[in-house]
């Protein structure tokens, strides 16, 4: 497939960035949000599906998807807890405590969290006796940040906000970025919240490793854009915030920790960024070419994915699934996956027990219940964690049972 095949179409006004001309990557179909869970007496209700179709920018390639429902509708209620997450909950204590030391903050700085969610984060800036506040829509979720000491602001970031804040000498947005449907107005709000000589770390999953390892599930329709480092620092810089480090992640299947300042503040800029960059080119994302190949291989993984699962089924073999995640809905919805072939899922968030996945209304019941069920297979659908969660089932070996890994493509672990 070359580039031509890409449909090119301007689609409303153009890339939320820069306005430009979009192309078609990937149509993965209809789907309903992925975090709108759904209650017994639901099930017989219309539920709204809406186009999950990737497009990408001609002029600066950020991928994006369109804008259908707003923010609020989305995020003033939300069902994704981070503390639910052991590996994840020791990747932001690792992280408080390497940036207090490396930037030298202490009783007298300030740190603000955008997207802040349960206070997974800043309870350990405040372990280490740093003043902080939380910036979080959801008003379920702030509640449990609340709840844990973490002042919380139950507001959605914007500029105007900002102006209204007291300046701040760490700015964090992790896994936020891509949730914002104006980009320009979020990241110039970012450079009026930060001191002179300030730093902020934004987090977002690399679109390089989205594309090479297939992480289609990750597209959905709460992440409105996704993001290139090259990309990232055009962004940026339109508002006078330079990129001066980057390290690479293992969070959400790979991401990219940014690290920023205003231009002036002069911090000097390591190699690595450059070096990133170099390989982001050779993937060929500073063109057209490098998306060329992706719808191709989304639809394979689906079929040997459904075809895996069909069989499995047709031998009389069970399927439980582990997590409701939201990038679980995305691939459950895009392949077609229903309670015929996975009979329920579980997840630790109690938030889920007893309602139904958006779109195929499979059941989300407590951990527990894979024991009690033993099934033949575990689906494991925050793929991302699947060191973690195999780790804590091992225990579905004593039957016999088995791991399923569907991304980048489907796999069976013993």
């Amino acid at each position: 497939m070359n580039e031509s095949v890409l449909s090119v179409q301007t689609v409303g006004c153009g890339c939320r960035f820069c306005g430009g001309p979009l192309a078609e990557v990937v149509d993965l179909g209809m789907s309903p949000l992925c975090e709108s869970f759904l209650a017994l007496d639901q099930l017989d209700a219309m539920e709204p599906f809406y186009p999950l179709k990737v497009w990408v920018c001609r002029h600066c390639f950020l991928m994006q998807l369109r804008q259908y429902v707003s923010a609020a509708e989305i995020f003033s209620e939300y069902a994704y807890f981070s503390s639910f997450s052991d590996a994840y909950i020791e990747h932001a204590r690792a992280y408080a405590k390497a940036v207090s030391v490396r930037f030298g903050l202490s009783g007298e700085s300030r740190v603000v969290e955008l997207a802040s969610n349960d206070g997974y984060l800043l309870q350990h800036f405040m372990r280490l006796g740093i003043p902080v506040l939380g910036v979080e829509p959801a008003a379920n979720v702030a509640r449990a940040a609340e709840a844990k000491g973490v002042p919380t602001l139950v507001r959605f970031f914007s500029t105007e906000l900002a102006a209204g804040m007291d300046k701040a000498d760490l700015v964090i947005g992790n896994n936020v970025l891509a949730q914002v449907p104006d980009l320009n107005d979020f990241v110039a709000g970012i450079a009026r919240l930060l001191k002179p000589q300030g730093v902020a770390t934004i987090e977002v999953p690399h679109l390089m490793r989205l594309i090479q390892e297939n992480q289609y599930d990750t597209i959905y329709h709460e992440h409105f854009s996704y993001f290139s480092l090259a990309t990232a620092e055009r962004i940026f810089a339109l508002h006078g915030l330079t990129v001066f480090d980057v390290e690479e992640i293992w969070t959400h299947g790979g991401s990219l920790r940014l690290y920023l300042c205003p231009a002036d503040a002069a911090r000097p800029v390591e190699r690595r960024i450059a070096e990133i960059k170099a390989r982001e080119a050779e993937a060929g994302l500073d063109r057209m070419a490098g998306f060329s190949r992706f719808a191709e291989q989304v639809r394979a993984s689906r079929w040997n994915l459904l075809d895996f699962l069909i069989r499995a089924k047709w031998y009389g073999k069970s399927i439980a699934g582990y997590g409701a995640p939201g990038k679980g809905n995305t691939l459950l919805n895009y392949c077609g996956i229903r309670s015929d072939i996975l009979d329920y899922t579980v997840d630790r968030n109690p938030y889920k027990h007893g309602k139904f996945l958006p779109g195929t209304h499979i059941p989300i019941h407590p951990p527990e219940r894979i024991r009690a069920t033993r099934p033949d297979y575990v689906l494991i659908l925050p793929w991302n964690l699947r060191h973690e969660i195999m780790t804590s089932l091992a225990y579905i070996r004593d039957w016999g049972g088995q791991f399923i890994v569907p991304i980048p493509d489907v796999a069976v672990f013993p």
